[in-house]
């Protein structure tokens, strides 16, 4: 089960991870800070098992943690969850919901104010967008300048601290973040600061740099921002292993 600690990841650098959890992955779990002395342990649903649901779930379960997918026909993705081993389970999309402190939306946009509103009170659920608002044939976004996706789907999801996180890139990096010559950036904005520095430590445990953007209204750049991978990938020939990192001096 997720640990989160209480204590806010450093804005600057990667966070730190306990060496508890069990990697999988190419590159080592960072550990090098000592837990908060407040922690609370959180479980781990992702509604969607497309491209970017099943890589979330892959590198989750690779680090030891849980996590419980929900979709529609649970019959149709059995196996494809089974494959990622006994920590990865599949249920409806309503019992996913109620099994889970953590809500990962990994679905096509337009499904948004559907499952949003079929929780009438979400009761302090961290609720993480990990959607774009793509207009048809990728040109550009459907809503956005003045308000977001992220900040829509807050109006819809009652009592959610929703959460922008997991969109600016390709569901291979967030499969493999790995790279040989330096770690990729996730940005990560939320109203909610402790719900923001929950999932800035569930970046940081697959593997990336987290990188606190402060309250929802910043996923107004955050969604643009993924526009700039998608176009790059899909439109300038750039493919899709490839990602943005975040350079420092000093």
């Amino acid at each position: 089960m997720f640990r989160a600690c209480w204590a806010a990841p450093r804005r600057h650098g990667r966070t730190s991870w306990p060496s508890t959890a069990a990697s999988g992955s190419e590159h080592p779990i960072p550990t090098s800070h000592p837990r908060s002395t407040q922690e609370k342990d959180m479980s781990i649903s992702i509604i969607g098992a497309g491209n970017v649901g099943m890589a979330l779930g892959s590198a989750l379960t690779r680090r030891g943690e849980s996590v419980v997918f929900g979709v529609p026909d649970p019959g149709k993705y059995r196996d494809a969850v089974s494959a990622l081993g006994d920590r990865a389970r599949v249920t409806t999309t309503a019992q996913a919901i109620d099994a889970s402190d953590v809500v990962i939306l990994a679905v096509p946009y337009a499904a948004l104010p559907v499952i949003a509103q079929s929780v009438s009170d979400w009761q302090g659920k961290i609720l993480v967008d990990a959607t774009n608002p793509l207009a048809p044939g990728l040109n550009g976004l459907l809503v956005g300048t003045t308000t977001s996706g992220a900040e829509e789907l807050a109006k819809l999801a009652k009592g959610a601290r929703v959460v922008k996180a997991f969109n600016t890139t390709g569901a291979e990096n967030m499969a493999d973040s790995h790279y040989p010559d330096g770690v990729p950036m996730m940005p990560v904005c939320g109203d909610d600061a402790d719900a923001r520095q929950r999932v800035m430590a569930l970046a940081t445990l697959i593997g990336f740099d987290a990188v606190d953007l402060g309250p929802l209204m910043a996923a107004r750049y955050l969604e643009p921002f993924a526009m700039t991978w998608i176009h790059l990938a899909l439109k300038q020939g750039y493919g899709r292993q490839f990602a943005f990192g975040l350079l420092r001096r000093g």
